[in-house]
């Protein structure tokens, strides 16, 4: 299928929300808190008339959707993009084309493509310093046969997932990665 059939196969942001069953709440939190700085919309003022279209290859159950999709239905808003969710586990298909490192089904994944259905950017899973935060709290966790492990792999995920919801300089991070991609086209 090509870009354009998948984004017109996808849902709208309203219609994902509802049908939301994990982290509904968060994710409405994070996105009722974050409002964009005058710069991040500075730097979104000259995609308003490009017509640009998101698919956003997702899940509820995901921690980094819960952290990224309020902050891109935002810049969306801004940009005057038209969003439409699609769910990773039902269209592997699409998801197996944007495989982060080449072998990982990491969500979300952000497809921005222009009028024509041709892709202009791609951004995901995460933004590069939410990727090296988690990357030095994981560094910190016990090797996976200790017996502690699970604990404090879920302690993690409960840190990391609290600070996803309350650290308003993380969704500026967010927002300014998605940006950069959207400038620069990669």
């Amino acid at each position: 299928m090509k870009l354009m059939e998948w984004f017109e196969k996808g849902i709208s942001p309203q219609n994902y929300i509802e049908a939301m069953q994990v982290n509904k709440k968060e994710m409405n939190q994070i996105y009722n808190g974050f409002s964009l700085s005058d710069e991040e919309k500075t730097r979104l003022a000259d995609l308003k008339d490009a017509g640009l279209k998101v698919i956003a290859l997702t899940e509820d159950w995901c921690g980094d959707a819960m952290l990224n999709n309020p902050i891109l239905s935002k810049l969306a808003e801004e940009a005057g993009m038209d969003v439409r969710f699609i769910l990773r586990d039902q269209n592997l298909e699409l998801m197996d084309q944007y495989l982060t490192n080449g072998t990982s089904r990491a969500i979300p994944i952000y497809i921005f493509i222009d009028k024509e259905g041709d892709e202009k950017a791609v951004w995901g899973p995460r933004a590069k310093q939410i990727q090296e935060l988690v990357d030095s709290e994981r560094s910190k966790l016990p090797a996976q046969d200790d017996v502690n492990f699970k604990d404090e792999q879920m302690s993690m995920y409960r840190r990391l997932t609290a600070s996803y919801q309350e650290d308003s300089k993380i969704w500026h991070t967010v927002a300014d990665s998605i940006i950069n991609a959207l400038v620069s086209g990669k």
